[in-house]
């Protein structure tokens, strides 16, 4: 079975996640997404300490989609430098992660 991620990042509200959560699954990169929100963020940003209201989506997919979920999310996301980052995923229910490689498996060119 292909090794499997999930995938996080943020928008600052339900709008925007639900928007990028449709376009990625729709182009197939992720298996699904997860909206959470709103969660309350810390950081660092341009030198400057903020707080602020997000909401965290998650995907799942396949190690060989990464690079391409995350050119997807880079270019349809409304923050210029958001947050992409990924954790293999290590368990799970069998029939579960053969979905997940299943219905993000590269499509052929045919």
């Amino acid at each position: 079975m292909a090794d499997l991620l999930q995938v996080s990042t943020a928008t600052e509200n339900r709008e925007d996640a639900e928007r990028l959560a449709r376009s990625v699954v729709e182009a197939r990169l992720a298996a699904g997404a997860q909206i959470v929100g709103p969660v309350i963020s810390t950081f660092w940003h341009q030198g400057e300490f903020g707080t602020g209201e997000e909401w965290q989506l998650l995907f799942k997919t396949r190690a060989d989609r990464y690079a391409d979920l995350e050119a997807h999310v880079v270019r349809h996301h409304p923050w210029k430098n958001p947050e992409v980052s990924a954790v293999p995923i290590v368990a799970g229910s069998d029939a579960y992660l053969r979905w997940v490689a299943r219905t993000t498996e590269p499509r052929s060119a045919n």
